[in-house]
């Protein structure tokens, strides 16, 4: 039957060579990519090939090379995945090639996209795997959903793949970030929401990216709106202290009106009308207040300008009062008192050598506990190494944690790789799910931590000075019990065992909402309507920190008034947790006099009209989403946000 499907199929990729194109092959990229597979890379359409897939030292080597943007990508594509409510979904990251490098699916789901080809390693370019989302957004440089049939393999078919690109700050192709699903029902129109929220976490890891590697130049992020300053759509560019510009986002290039070869290593007055010193003088250590800046051919923009920010200098007191408490550390809130004594405590210990042990639910801020405990000890200034036991695949833990020397393997580099536990050498690693770690590389942690030298693979042994924190979500001594972690590393790694509270036991939760939220508008003010607000923290939070980061970023890149309103909080908010019913709004607050609630008949009305011209306009546009967003004179982000809020979908 299988065989009799792939020939199907085959003859209707055929049609598309004899100019008689039909179903999928209609699409012009779709019919572009099935030549280019029959005619430039000679494929078989109804050839059911295995994958190819780099060996171990390769595909340790193209992980080591893309470190960086790994390490930014992971928690998006965790937020990504959870988003996408998990289930029939993998994301993947790839590299400029589009070998996949990671991979985030339910463990229950790997096996499946396994036996679909999505392996760790596999190469999924055009040229190996044909019509796929990967390989042909890497050749049509833009984000695609390649759906089902449209794929040219016939034992593709079965896969549904929104794909988007991430450019390097110098226009360069450095990644693809891949969601694919398995699932036979699912539709291509289903996918315009998958698609939304693929590019904007793309747009986020590429904004990530291009700050953390101009981290020590001068930074102006403008853009249009001066409320949309600090959201992945802004215009970025990096500079000298000369005002010489070495690097731009596409946005700026967009903004400018100009090509990358025309604005790197021109100064700054060339394109705003603003003399260096005004401009500098505008600088702030953030960067966080936009002001109204025009550029040379008199256009109005907003801009804020990020000066070289200071490293933070943390004291040490002997008692480490709650006031030298590293509050204003990113990425952690410190104002519930349970969880400042834990800090205390654990910083206390630390500067002892004692290795900490941090318990708590997924998502609830680990890293970000062990980054605050490295901030506030003596090592602040050596390096912080963190390591996810559960993210790294089994087979290459052992190499990412303890290096191997050149040529120790087929495909190792010829100079070999410095595992974590170097890198993390004179300063702190923490080793984040270590209950996911395999007990044979338990052993040889165990070895490294009473000897204090590390043997990388095939190397011989070499000193270490690092303090060890670990984290996990599970019971160890469970794990103990049932013989999957060593009782002797329990006890090694448990020198004080430090329990991070779940949001939803946090009296700070209103406090942390709003410190997240500044964080995720980067600067921009948006305000919490009070039904919103109520809702949010009535919220249980099942995913802790990283959900309620996640929702706020989502609301934060939608917003387009600078006020979040009940109706822009995602659904399971609103209906789960203790989130207000939509009718209940209303009564959460005072009740409204008689002219308000006409009004309100009244916006009801516009809303009904605004409901109706939106489904009139993309009928005529035949619901393609780019031109119904041209015509109407908005971006393809509002309009995504306008079709959630009228419950718009295309049926099929």
């Amino acid at each position: 039957m299988q065989s009799n499907s792939f020939s199907r199929h085959a003859q209707q990729v055929l049609t598309v060579a004899h100019g008689q194109a039909s179903g999928p092959g209609s699409d012009p990229s779709i019919a572009r990519s099935w030549l280019r597979c029959l005619e430039d890379y000679h494929l078989d359409p109804a050839r059911a090939q295995a994958p190819v897939v780099l060996e171990h030292g390769r595909l340790l080597e193209s992980r080591e090379s893309l470190h960086q943007v790994l390490q930014i990508a992971d928690p998006e594509m965790n937020s990504l995945h959870q988003q996408l409510s998990g289930a029939g979904h993998a994301v993947l990251l790839t590299d400029a090639r589009g070998v996949i490098l990671n991979c985030v699916t339910a463990p229950s789901e790997r096996r499946i996209f396994e036996r679909a080809g999505l392996w760790l390693g596999a190469d999924w370019s055009e040229a190996r795997e044909g019509t796929n989302g990967i390989g042909t957004c890497l050749v049509e440089r833009q984000a695609l959903t390649i759906h089902q049939d449209e794929h040219f393999r016939g034992r593709h078919t079965g896969l549904t793949c929104s794909s988007s690109p991430v450019f390097d700050p110098h226009g360069e192709l450095l990644a693809v970030l891949d969601v694919s699903s398995a699932r036979a029902d699912v539709s291509r129109q289903s996918q315009f929401h998958t698609m939304a929220l693929v590019n904007l976490s793309a747009k986020m890891i590429e904004s990530c990216y291009f700050l953390r590697q101009f981290e020590q130049h001068w930074l102006l992020r403008f853009h249009l709106q001066a409320e949309s300053v600090g959201l992945f759509s802004e215009g970025l560019l990096a500079f000298d202290g000369d005002g010489r510009i070495h690097a731009a986002n596409q946005s700026a290039l967009n903004l400018l009106g100009t090509v990358r070869g025309g604005v790197l290593g021109q100064p700054l007055e060339l394109f705003f009308a603003c003399s260096h010193d005004e401009l500098f003088s505008r600088a702030t250590a953030h960067g966080s207040t936009a002001w109204p800046l025009r550029t040379r051919d008199g256009r109005q923009v907003f801009a804020s300008l990020r000066g070289r920010a200071q490293a933070p200098q943390w004291s040490l007191p002997q008692a480490l009062p709650a006031a030298a408490l590293p509050s204003a550390e990113p990425g952690i809130c410190l104002l519930d008192p349970a969880l400042q004594h834990q800090l205390q405590r654990a910083v206390r210990v630390f500067e002892r050598d004692v290795p900490l042990l941090l318990r708590g639910e997924t998502g609830c801020g680990k890293e970000a506990f062990a980054q605050a405990v490295h901030q506030a000890s003596a090592r602040r200034l050596k390096p912080f190494v963190a390591i996810n036991c559960a993210s790294i695949p089994e087979s290459l833990i052992e190499s990412e944690l303890f290096g191997y020397r050149g040529g120790s393997f087929t495909g190792a580099r010829k100079e070999g790789m410095r595992g974590k536990l170097l890198q993390a050498d004179g300063g702190t690693l923490l080793l984040d799910e270590i209950g996911d770690m395999p007990l044979a590389l338990q052993t040889r942690l165990l070895r490294v931590l009473e000897e204090r030298q590390v043997v990388p693979i095939g190397g011989e042994p070499q000193p270490v000075d690092v303090r060890i924190i670990s984290a996990t979500h599970r019971d160890l001594l469970e794990r103990v019990a049932q013989g999957s972690f060593r009782e002797d590393l329990y006890y090694r790694l448990n020198g004080l065992e430090v329990p991070l509270p779940a949001v939803r036991e946090r009296s700070d939760k209103a406090q942390l909402l709003e410190f997240l939220l500044q964080q995720e508008a980067q600067g921009q003010p948006i305000a919490l309507e009070p039904a919103a607000r109520q809702a949010l923290l009535s919220f249980a939070w099942p995913g802790n920190v990283r959900q309620m980061r996640n929702v706020l970023r989502t609301v934060a890149a939608l917003c387009d008034d600078g006020r979040v309103e009940y109706h822009d909080l995602p659904q399971v908010v609103r209906s789960v947790g203790g989130g207000l019913p939509h009718d209940d709004v209303r009564s959460a607050t005072l009740e409204p006099p008689a002219d308000a609630i006409a009004g309100q008949a009244r916006c009801h009305s516009l809303e009904h009209a605004e409901r109706a011209a939106l489904l009139g306009i993309l009928e005529a546009k035949r619901w393609h989403l780019t031109q119904v967003a041209e015509h109407l004179g908005i971006s393809r982000n509002t309009l995504y946000r306008k079709l959630r809020k009228h419950g718009i979908a295309r049926a099929g």
